[in-house]
């Protein structure tokens, strides 16, 4: 069985298509290994002729004008057949042509988080619940009670974050998660290492024994070594709200489990039609459908975000922290579901076979499935294959 395909113009943003820049990966079977492509309004091209990695390709100067200087040779597929194949993933077996991958490779996958005033609550109540969703709304109540202030207009390390921080503190409700929010210091973690993350159309893992938990749709910037941000995707900071509830120095056990990070369907690469701008006006909206019949949906406001995503990416790569393969940065997200699935009370989180659907006019839609962790395919292709597989192909040079 597979889905009903979506239309292209749904997947990949119909602008960067004709006018702007797409880039981004697919698994070819013929080569059982990765490439680095152009998507474009007539197809699929190989850009192997520039660059055998991502990583690689956003070093170029000049990238932008590729679509003025490259010649492309026959398209490997048409965009169709793309997403067809990639839908393909999740029932098993290997489609017949090329699927999409995250857009990313040896780029380090980093993630700042409480980036929104809505986001910095959520972590206070997980924290002080000790992730018992039960606990969630008593204490979201309190908490907003208690604060009885628009979290979202204060600026982070201004004089009304500091005078917040007397009030919370007065009030014994001060919390690691409001010192990330409104100091000085944004909070910034590795999210995944290297070639990990999935793309488009895979399914994305929940750990067995997390019972709280959900997606974080969120924009992604494409930084290069130089600390260039050369373009965005769009991701899911997949988090267990429990896990990481229980105790903040979780935090790896309830981000980095296998398929716990996807993105996709692609890398807009900044030009004149796409700029930073678009990030910091970005709508991101998130469906959730479950095998049930459960809807959910939100959105995230980039103009509600705390922390511009240029100060983000300076808090992350600079003289003080190098990434010499590059990075991509998630910027947080202003979203957390508090809709009741399982019973009054007990809020959202993940069942088995949701679907997830991430979209932001400009960016493209990236949809994925839920799965438990240590039933989806493990993760095998690494760094050391990465680069056998590109010598035997004759790439390295």
């Amino acid at each position: 069985m597979t889905e009903t395909p979506p239309h292209v113009h749904d997947v990949f943003p119909q602008a960067g298509l004709h006018d702007g820049l797409l880039v981004g990966r697919v698994w070819q079977p013929a080569a059982a290994g990765p490439t680095v492509v152009w998507l474009d309004r007539d197809g699929v091209f190989d850009l192997s002729p520039l660059s055998a990695t991502m990583s690689g390709l956003l070093e170029r100067p000049g990238l932008s004008r590729l679509r003025a200087t490259f010649t492309r040779e026959a398209p490997l597929c048409s965009l169709e057949n793309l997403i067809e194949n990639s839908l393909r993933l999740r029932h098993g077996g290997t489609p017949p042509g090329p699927w999409l991958l995250a857009p990313c490779d040896l780029q380090v996958i980093k993630a700042c988080g409480v980036t929104f005033a809505a986001s910095a609550l959520e972590r206070v109540i997980e924290e002080r619940t000790r992730g018992d969703p039960r606990l969630a709304d008593e204490m979201r109540r309190t908490v907003t009670e208690s604060l009885a202030t628009d979290m979202g207009r204060i600026v982070p390390g201004s004089d009304a974050a500091a005078e917040l921080k007397e009030r919370m503190l007065a009030l014994n409700l001060w919390s690691q998660y409001l010192e990330v929010a409104f100091g000085s210091d944004a909070e910034v973690f590795s999210k995944a290492s290297p070639l990990s993350a999935v793309g488009f159309g895979a399914e994305v893992g929940i750990h067995r024994r997390s019972t709280w938990n959900n997606p974080e749709p969120e924009v992604v910037l494409a930084v290069n070594s130089r600390g260039e941000t050369v373009g965005a995707s769009l991701g899911n900071d997949v988090n267990l709200r429990d896990f990481e509830g229980r105790s903040a120095l979780l935090l790896g056990k309830a981000k980095d489990n296998n398929g716990a990070c996807a993105i996709g369907p692609a890398i807009r690469v900044f030009d004149a039609t796409f700029t930073l701008d678009d990030v910091r006006g970005a709508e991101v909206a998130l469906q959730i459908d479950g095998p049930e019949g459960f809807q959910s949906a939100g959105h995230s406001s980039m103009r509600e975000i705390s922390r511009d995503p240029l100060d983000l990416v300076g808090q992350t790569i600079g003289p003080h922290h190098q990434y010499p393969d590059g990075l991509m940065l998630f910027l947080g997200t202003l979203f957390a579901p508090v809709h009741d699935r399982e019973g009054p009370g007990l809020g959202f989180t993940h069942r088995v076979g949701d679907r997830v659907t991430i979209r932001a006019p400009g960016f493209g839609s990236l949809v994925n499935w839920v799965n438990y962790s240590d039933a989806i395919p493990p993760w095998t292709f690494g760094i050391r294959e990465l680069f056998s597989n590109l010598q035997q192909r004759g790439l390295l040079r």
